[in-house]
């Protein structure tokens, strides 16, 4: 049995794929309000029972907020900035600080999720 804890982020930025044929929805310039969700799980807690505490993880807020929020993300992305690579890259962020960190999850719109959780 696993304990597991999320914690959600928000930031707001633009992107454009245009690796995308000409006419498709994304490959014009345009903007989303993204949902981060950081998922850290454990088989046991910590001395005081958690399994990380959620002050620890202020220091993302503090990357995306310095990072991603109100960017282009074409300007920061290596990788095409889809969700999928998204999530792939705040979960290498996260693991590399917290080896508890279990999945990430990024959203675009509320009815659209892309997840990496290896």
């Amino acid at each position: 049995m696993m304990y597991r804890i999320t914690k959600e982020f928000h930031f707001s930025a633009s992107h454009q794929l245009s690796h995308l044929p000409d006419g498709h929805q994304c490959a014009r310039l345009h903007d989303h309000n993204y949902v981060v969700v950081v998922e850290l799980a454990s088989a046991t807690l910590n001395a005081d029972g958690f399994v990380r505490d959620y002050g620890e993880l202020k220091a993302l807020k503090t990357y995306i907020d310095d990072t991603f929020d109100h960017r282009h993300l074409n300007d920061i992305m290596v990788e095409a900035s889809t969700g999928e690579n998204m999530a792939r890259h705040f979960y290498d962020w996260c693991a590399a600080r917290w080896p508890e960190t279990s999945a990430v999850k990024v959203s675009e719109t509320p009815k659209t999720w892309a997840e990496y959780r290896p």
